[in-house]
């Protein structure tokens, strides 16, 4: 099996953990409040991932200023991020949570051009266009009918922390090239740890043992492990084999699994109007990327979660 099939192999699992992940962490909230299941999520990523930072550590000397952008951008993503996603999917269900999550490739595209880092073409304005479309039409029926719901809560919490990921990524593609996207991302992963940790202090987190349940400590597990250590390494490593546009069409899959578990699990209910918001937000995703997959150019992505 070539590297070429194994790295969409790995980029398609990453986007299957993504997308379970908004339905876990759904139920999880249930039980336990958002600085909480952020801080115990991230510890054990961190856990799992730590071993590996010595192999990834690069031979060069990684300047002092670096580690400062990396540790800003890992408070940003692996910090707010994981927070505001927790948080948002107390409010809002996790198939319209994960519509928010699948807005990320076309938040990076509207961030990179605001900060001169990618220039806005004809097609990505039509991507943007269409993404848009994809938000007002899931997140909007209430303004049409002038109410407001909790819904709009969460899902300004979801786009909102969108933004934190679209950030990282910007702002994480010269770093990855500089010292490696996998050292990068282990070592952003303990730096939002550190800011998670100061989040749990203040919020008295840390003056008692977690009392979760089993399931809720099942939903801990799998969210720490298979929903961000292995997610984020398989789509780190399929980054290193495949074009980034060609592996962000992969986190169409997120909003998709999200939808139909949610509907299995979860018993939401899927609308029309949800359908129509995800394809638009999918054809924004397409659009921006088809090109630049026939190219092979762009840098690197983040991960939905």
């Amino acid at each position: 099996m070539n590297r070429s099939l194994l790295a969409n192999v790995a980029a398609c699992c990453a986007a299957l953990c993504a997308g379970t992940s908004v339905v876990v962490t759904r139920f999880a909230v249930g039980e336990i409040d958002p600085v909480s299941l952020a801080f115990y999520r991230y510890t054990i990523a961190a856990i799992c991932l730590l071993p590996v930072l010595p192999f990834v550590w690069p031979k060069a000397r990684v300047p002092a200023a670096d580690i400062v952008v990396i540790a800003l951008l890992g408070a940003v993503f692996f910090g707010f991020f994981p927070w505001a996603f927790s948080a948002a999917l107390q409010y809002t269900t996790a198939a319209r949570g994960a519509i928010g999550v699948a807005t990320i490739p076309i938040q990076t595209l509207i961030v990179a051009a605001i900060f001169g880092r990618e220039r806005l073409t004809r097609r990505n304005l039509l991507s943007v266009a269409l993404g848009f479309a994809g938000i007002a039409i899931v997140f909007g029926p209430e303004a049409y009918r002038g109410e407001v719901s909790q819904h709009w809560l969460g899902d300004g919490l979801m786009l909102l922390g969108g933004s934190s990921a679209a950030i990282y990524s910007v702002f994480g593609r010269p770093m990855f090239g500089k010292h490696g996207a996998m050292f990068v991302m282990v070592l952003a992963v303990i730096f939002g740890l550190l800011a998670l940790f100061v989040l749990a202090g203040a919020s008295g987190v840390l003056t008692h043992w977690p009392r979760f349940d089993r399931s809720g400590w099942m939903a801990v597990i799998f969210l720490g492990t298979l929903g961000a250590a292995i997610q984020f390494s398989l789509f780190t490593w399929a980054l290193r084999w495949l074009p980034p546009s060609r592996v962000v069409i992969y986190l169409t899959l997120n909003p998709i699994v999200a939808i139909v578990l949610a509907t299995l699990f979860l018993g939401e209910r899927v609308t029309p109007v949800l359908i129509a918001g995800l394809v638009f937000v999918i054809g924004g995703i397409f659009v921006a990327n088809r090109r630049a997959a026939s190219a092979g150019a762009a840098g690197p992505q983040t991960p939905a979660t």
